[in-house]
């Protein structure tokens, strides 16, 4: 993701203004800008999406049908999938559909007869991101095909943990993980987000699993081996899910509760005791929640993400657990793209930001309103920060929040902070232009006008200007709008955030670096989660090993719980020759698959022969307990170090990507959506 570096100082501070950065810091991490990367409008936009084999032009699933059996012992799942589809091409000949390790035993076609019969089918070469176009001969077009499958035990959606790596100890465990195309490995699909379906499932499991899907799941299902589920809104199929294992739930609300181990599910109704008010101030912001109940499950330890927006189930990372509820602002995020991605969902990967920044955005104000402008404000700086360092080295064309075919080789690495911060701070500035009386509604009347529809930036853009810019005139011009959504950076004139409490936080580390005297503990003791982030992220690269012991005798960082913490400790702590905190910290990545958690460690690690060695060792240790992204994030990372270590003229830049992907497939030209053309803003 690669460096990109500034020559003029003058640009430097305009771009640290912008991040809220003081003057004398500028020079060492500013957002690079670019040039406008605009380009003459096209007549008509043409979507395609790179990361799919599926013709949604020719024929669209309207419905799936899935008939599964889940064996813990071969760690597949099996049966069949049945598509009802729309032909849009009545002349269309095939069926194109995504798979990803999958073996297919059978296709076969509904008559006009009512009867079923065996259609030819063949399955392409394998793409490491990709995966398999499976092909279907469907001369007839019927209105119903199906397919019979199994999955294998390497699927990169799925992951099987063994009883020991539950909570519990006693039972097997097994969960999905579809976004953003991993749904093509346990469903042969068309896995884009440009089309959309209804669902049902029948699922078999072994008698003491409780299954769970992205579905109407019943509080009060019995646990007999036997489940049924229906999924009556359309939904994309990275909104695919499933999980199984020892399970229990307990209510938080009329319409939400949480689904958990036994050991876990107390601590989990505890922390996310606000979740029914989080629903009732998304509804009084944006409309009413459109998809009957909101249940977390909450996932072992090993799930590589925060969490994931399953409608009517999120996923949640337990390390969002940690007593006082300072990170529940992941709940809010999940619940947020209930509008904000699942309502209103992007066309492509290229899209993404109109998910996470929106639903980022929308975050914000939930947090705001239910514990404070001060909480708000703080998250908002820790987020920047991020993408302040993030834009140290990411290549420009990455930092656009529309990008370009081709920009993108594997959507699972897609800049987090682009996405979700240069896209929720996009709307803080037209929220900060307009003043929220007018964003409020127009936000509303958005996810109103496209729910349960898949669109692209510029029908994002075409909704803003015809709605918004157009009829509050003199407010925000369409060039301010394009810099945002179309060039590299962040424009100038991009709000600022102030945290009061930070201040306190900087005060605090400044007067330790200057005499060694630690804060008063009046004041320490009421710090949250996100203080003391502050606090760390604020340190030099290094310090002193005697300074890192006496911060550690007094707040107890290493073997901390909190994973935000420890994402930002050990990193440090490694960096600074810091040893004493070595054991705890590969307990750590042994313990932890979140991405977001680990990966900061293991490339501190990974910096130094001694540090890539014991890195190897954790890893090896950990695997069994990672999930496939997650092993392959690390995996990567590993083996950019070892290559820099076997030829030191090679730039050293660890990444997440696993080394040797493939280029995605290739675009015709004339199939490529264009950005709008530059307007030149009206004279003052």
């Amino acid at each position: 993701m690669r460096p990109s570096n500034l020559s003029r100082l003058v640009l430097s501070l305009s771009i640290a203004a912008a991040l809220g950065l003081p003057a004398a810091g500028c020079s060492k991490s500013p957002a690079p800008a670019a040039a406008s990367a605009a380009a003459p409008a096209a007549a008509v936009e043409k979507v395609v999406d790179e990361h799919s084999y599926a013709e949604p032009a020719k024929v669209r699933t309207t419905d799936l049908a899935l008939d599964l059996a889940i064996d813990f012992a071969k760690k597949t799942i099996s049966g069949t999938a049945t598509y009802s589809l729309d032909w849009v091409d009545k002349a269309a000949p095939q069926l194109a559909l995504d798979s990803r390790d999958i073996s297919i035993q059978k296709a076969e076609g509904l008559g006009a007869d009512g009867k079923w019969s065996e259609l030819k089918f063949a399955l392409g070469g394998k793409d490491p991101i990709l995966g398999s176009k499976l092909t279907i001969e469907t001369p007839t077009r019927p209105s119903k095909v199906r397919v019979t499958y199994a999955t294998s035990p390497e699927a990169s959606g799925l992951q099987w943990l063994e009883p020991s790596m539950t909570e519990g100890k006693a039972t097997p465990f097994m969960f999905s993980q579809s976004q953003q195309i991993h749904a093509r490995s346990w469903v042969p699909l068309q896995d884009t987000p440009q089309i959309r379906f209804t669902y049902s499932a029948h699922v078999k499991a072994p008698a003491d699993a409780m299954v769970l899907m992205s579905a109407d799941n019943d509080p009060a299902a019995v646990r007999d081996g036997d489940y049924s589920f229906k999924m009556p809104q359309k939904i994309p199929s990275y909104l695919l899910a499933i999980a199984a294992g020892d399970l229990v739930f307990k209510p938080l609300g009329a319409r939400s509760g949480v689904w958990a181990e036994p050991a876990m599910v107390d601590k989990a109704v505890a922390e996310f005791v606000d979740t029914e008010k989080m629903i009732d101030t998304a509804e009084k912001l944006y409309g009413p929640y459109r998809w009957g109940r909101y249940d977390l499950l909450v996932l072992p330890p090993s799930f590589p993400y925060g969490g994931m927006e399953n409608p009517r189930l999120t996923f949640a990372t337990p390390t969002v657990i940690v007593g006082d509820k300072s990170l529940v602002s992941l709940i809010a995020h999940e619940l947020a793209h209930s509008w904000s991605g699942n309502l209103v969902t992007f066309a492509t990967d290229k899209d993404a930001w109109l998910n996470e920044g929106t639903t980022t955005y929308v975050q914000s104000r939930i947090t705001e309103s239910l514990y404070g402008r001060d909480m708000a404000a703080m998250e908002e700086v820790i987020d920047r920060n991020e993408l302040k360092d993030e834009f140290k080295e990411l290549d420009p064309k990455l930092q656009r929040l529309s990008l370009k075919p081709g920009d993108l080789a594997d959507p699972d690495n897609s800049s987090s902070a682009t996405v979700y911060t240069k896209g929720a701070w996009f709307l803080q500035f037209l929220e900060q232009r307009y003043g929220r009386a007018v964003f409020d509604p127009w936000l509303k009347g958005y996810f109103d006008h496209f729910a349960f529809q898949s669109i692209t930036t510029a029908q994002f853009r075409d909704y803003l200007k015809a709605n918004l810019v157009d009829k509050h005139p003199n407010v925000v011009t369409m060039a301010e709008v394009d810099a945002w959504l179309y060039d590299a950076g962040i424009p100038n004139g991009a709000p600022v955030v102030e945290s009061g409490k930070f201040s306190t936080v900087n005060a605090a580390r400044i007067a330790w670096q200057g005499s060694n005297n630690l804060p008063n503990p009046i004041v320490t003791d009421a710090w949250t989660t996100q203080e003391w982030v502050h606090f760390l992220e604020g340190m030099p690269e290094t310090l002193k090993p005697e300074q890192l012991a006496q911060l550690d005798a007094a707040y107890k960082f290493t073997g901390t719980p909190n994973g935000e913490i420890a994402m930002r400790w050990y990193p440090l702590a490694e960096r600074s020759g810091y040893a004493a905190a070595r054991a705890e910290m590969g307990k750590f990545v042994e313990r932890v698959g979140r991405r977001k958690l680990i990966m900061p460690v293991y490339k501190a690690l990974v910096a130094t022969p001694d540090g890539l060695a014991f890195a190897e060792q954790a890893f090896a240790r950990a695997k069994p307990g990672y999930h496939p992204i997650t092993t392959g994030s690390v995996e990567g990372v590993i083996a950019d170090a070892k290559d820099k270590a076997a030829s030191t003229a090679v730039p050293f830049q660890p990444t997440d990507s696993a080394p040797g992907k493939p280029q995605s497939m290739t675009v015709p030209q004339e199939l490529h959506p264009v950005d709008p053309a530059p307007q030149t803003p009206p004279e003052s």
